[in-house]
């Protein structure tokens, strides 16, 4: 029904009356409940506190960054707040809010009124009543989006409530602690550091201002979003606050400039505390780790979006800035190889090759090989996406033409993909030695929307060379292999339990002849090491090798680790924080190093909730896992600061100029087309692992992309670092079960009278398995190649593949023909790379570069 005229005026009056004498009634009713009803569920009520974000913070109580969904709230006493803030909420919100008693029955009259002569006349403003009292009953006990009377009165009667039952003090820190200022902040404390950057605590008379303008909601002063409008309104309650006497004019004046001479016109209207989260987060992979795997530690209905948890971690922000420092720099450098190798093989391709393949097509009629059209199809999309798309971008933008924007989005998402799947990426993790605490981690390039991805933990990638300790230890421990065991390094074939042969080749294809087990290694040569692998066997290397990793289901065993040969140069694929802990267990003196990234959980109280460290180490230490005697992880030790001394690791040591001292022992690996790099390497306190490569297989870092010469230098700084301030000391030496003996280096023997001064070596042993017998080198240099050759002419595995009846030599001498290798080594031939008395005569250069 539509009224007009008198009639419309006399209705809306009547209705107008109506709903002051309802009210009035219903301010009478608040009363007589407020003095007789019983009050006891109050507390109740009041407890159910706002929601608040959950805070990650470091070992060191440092914040790394906080979790919230849509609501962005830090609780803040109303104590530690600006007397101006106070006088500025109430200017512009209630000012008889210390006259009133939760109802301001002057402000009901006054809304009655202009809201009639609003309806009437199309004239004034449509206003409310609720005091700050009423929005904080309303906000916690009534539907705010009902604009009912029976919303009213009951918002009414729960003002009394809370008006009998708490201060004013209390219920303005109730109200600044849960209303909604904009951009997702709720609020007083959240909307000032995300509007201002600093605590309320600090907040001048404009910034004050400034917020509570915020409540009218919408976006309608928001400085980001209208700050010419922001700008006058604020100006405007300054003023208010000047006539109540709250603030001098000249106070005023001076905080107003102030705020808009320093202003940041930059900001976007899509800034938001939640999209600006990731920005500010200062270790953003780990974030990420906690945030995904805390539900094992709350259960039931807990939020650490809202129910304000504080997750005391294991990170150390202070080696994670190192660590980010290092790895970007090392970015730069390692993308630039890739482009520089890549760039160089395809100019190498179009100007030597192309013309010859498409002549070849043509003239045999093999379109599929042709390679030009390919290229000019290339050419056109480079200059679709660096030239059009930017242009037709634009016009879609000016004109509104939908079609073509989408077809520049899936340009540009197209060219994002492609740049990501071709850049370098990356991990990092810390872990300590003694603890497992994760003290750095880097999952990635850069953590954004595209690029969530945790390598550190996730990844699945080739270790290389970098697995070899592992089951060196299963032969130190075993004590079958030595430090000073003799290995001749020749090309020869492995058969793998399947009768798979695999003929091995060194890096750079040199070869050291005679060479002992500790130098084997930290040159990283491959025929010893598989040397070693097959005198301890498949069962032993692996077994030790998952106990080092951390795999203990069987099935998990089976799929990592295949039982051919490969597999001792690091053909399986593991996530680096696996061979991170299995270094830290070697430095552990052997005891299991179990990662850890949460030592405990506090609620918004204060209480302990959780205590996952506390529950690991009782976990321990009825487990009391020793994967390796500390005999065993102490020489390993040892042979790995021979790594660090004058192997793989040697040109990452010299570009620090050393440690300080400090003991460091470490590992490189590489992958076949330096499709991977990796970096191990451990002190006295802690571990670290570096890798890098690529999300898509077949990429190359580049020719002599190296762990030595790539995340060597890197390790190296970042280690560097993170001990400065450290004491030195040395790696714990076993009390007993260690002995030291001079040796041959040659023989690996106890020298005899005639050993060189300059051949002997300091050399240690777990006891027992020390040498026994003194250098002949007479014997030596008779045996050096016979032993090879008869191993393998004898070996009944070769035997059996020779199909022609032909013997196992000539079997093995036609093998290593066809792969290129010369069968002069086979024949008892001298090295290339030693000379006649067997000592080792190889470049540094070529040797160590794994």
């Amino acid at each position: 029904m539509h009224f007009t005229g008198k009639r419309r005026t006399v209705v809306l009056l009547f209705a107008g009356l109506l709903f002051a004498v309802a009210a009035a009634l219903g301010t009478a009713l608040g009363l007589s409940l407020a003095a007789n009803q019983n009050t006891r569920n109050m507390d109740e009520i009041m407890a159910s506190r706002p929601a608040i974000p959950s805070r990650l913070l470091d070992i060191n109580g440092e914040l790394i960054t906080e979790f919230f969904s849509d609501e962005k709230r830090d609780i803040i006493p109303i104590t530690s707040l600006p007397e101006n803030q106070i006088y500025a909420l109430l200017t512009r919100e209630d000012a008889p809010f210390y006259k009133h008693t939760g109802v301001s029955i002057g402000g009901l009259v006054r809304a009655v009124i202009n809201n009639a002569l609003y309806v009437i006349t199309n004239k004034g403003y449509f206003s409310g009543f609720s005091t700050l009292t009423m929005q904080v009953a309303g906000a916690r006990h009534a539907d705010r989006t009902d604009i009912s009377v029976s919303r009213k009165l009951k918002e009414i009667w729960w003002s009394y409530q809370l008006e009998r039952r708490f201060t004013k003090e209390e219920i303005l820190e109730q109200y600044l602690n849960s209303v909604y200022f904009g951009h997702n902040t709720y609020g007083v404390e959240a909307a000032s550091q995300f509007f201002f950057g600093h605590s309320a605590v600090e907040n001048s008379p404009a910034e004050a201002v400034m917020l509570v303008i915020q409540l009218a909601g919408s976006g309608l002063y928001s400085p980001i979003i209208k700050p010419d409008a922001a700008r006058g309104r604020q100006r405007e309650i300054l003023n208010q606050m000047v006539s109540a006497g709250h603030i001098s004019p000249e106070e005023a004046d001076t905080s107003f400039n102030n705020y808009w001479s320093n202003f940041d016109w930059s900001r976007s209207a899509s800034d938001s505390p939640y999209f600006n989260r990731l920005a500010n987060d200062k270790a953003p992979y780990f974030s990420e780790y906690i945030r995904t795997n805390i539900e094992q530690y709350l259960f039931g209905q807990q939020d650490i979006y809202r129910d304000g948890y504080t997750i005391h971690t294991t990170l150390n922000l202070d080696f994670q800035r190192e660590a980010d420092k290092e790895v970007s720099q090392g970015l730069i450098q390692w993308n630039q190889s890739y482009r520089y190798d890549r760039d160089t093989k395809t100019d190498y391709a179009s100007s030597d090759l192309v013309q010859t393949i498409d002549l070849i097509s043509l003239v045999f009629n093999i379109p599929e090989i042709r390679v030009a059209g390919a290229q000019e199809k290339r050419r056109a999309e480079e200059y679709f996406e660096n030239k059009l798309a930017p242009v037709m971008d634009m016009m879609a933008m000016t004109f509104g033409l939908t079609d073509l924007k989408s077809l520049t989005t899936i340009t540009y998402k197209k060219t994002r993909s492609n740049t990501r799947m071709n850049n370098v990426e990356t991990a990092l993790i810390t872990l300590g030695n003694d603890n497992g605490y994760i003290l750095a981690m880097i999952g990635g390039s850069e953590f954004n929307r595209n690029n969530q991805f945790n390598r550190a933990m996730d990844a699945k990638v080739m270790p290389g060379s970098a697995f070899k300790p592992l089951y060196y230890s299963a032969a130190i421990s075993s004590g079958i292999v030595t430090p000073a065991t003799r290995i001749y390094d020749s090309p020869r074939v492995f058969i793998s339990p399947d009768g798979t042969p695999y003929v091995p080749g060194n890096y750079a294809g040199r070869w050291a002849g005679y060479v002992l087990v500790r130098d084997a290694l930290a040159r990283s040569l491959n025929i010893p090491a598989l040397t070693v692998l097959e005198k301890i066997g498949f069962d032993a290397a692996i077994s030790r090798s998952a106990a080092l990793l951390g795999i203990t289901d069987p099935q998990e065993i089976g799929e990592t680790f295949d039982r051919v040969y490969p597999l001792g140069l690091g053909t399986l694929s593991i996530a680096p924080i696996r061979l991170a802990r299995a270094y830290a267990t070697i430095a552990n003196r052997g005891r299991a190093v179990e990662p850890i990234a949460i030592r405990y959980i506090e609620d918004r109280d204060g209480n302990i909730i959780v205590n996952p460290e506390r529950e690991l180490r009782e976990s321990q230490e009825k487990r009391d896992i020793q994967i390796m005697s500390p005999q065993a992880a102490f020489i390993m030790t040892s042979m790995l600061q021979t790594t660090v001394a004058r192997g793989t690791l040697a040109y990452a040591r010299r570009t620090v100029d050393g440690f300080d001292g400090m003991p460091i022992a470490g590992k490189t690996g590489t992958t076949q087309n330096w499709t991977d790099a990796w970096t191990m390497g451990f002190s006295p306190y802690y571990t670290t692992a570096i890798w890098i490569g690529f999300d898509k297989r077949g990429n190359s870092l580049g020719r002599y992309q190296t762990g030595a010469t790539s995340t060597g230098p890197v390790w190296a700084r970042y280690m560097k670092a993170i001990h400065k301030d450290l004491p030195r000391i040395d790696f714990p030496r076993p009390e007993t079960g260690i002995v030291e003996v001079r040796i041959d280096k040659r023989t690996g023997m106890l020298p005899d009278d005639d050993t060189p001064e300059d051949q002997l070596r300091d050399e240690i042993f777990i006891a027992g398995t020390e040498p026994k017998t003194r250098s002949n080198m007479a014997a030596f240099e008779k045996d050096r190649d016979e032993e090879q050759i008869i191993k393998i002419s004898v070996d009944s595995s070769l035997t059996n593949l020779n199909d022609d009846g032909s013997s196992s030599a000539a079997f093995t001498r036609d093998l290593f023909s066809e792969l290129g290798l010369d069968p002069l080594y086979l024949d008892g031939g001298s090295s290339p790379n030693r000379t006649n008395n067997g000592s080792d005569n190889s470049s540094n250069t070529s040797s160590i570069l794994d």
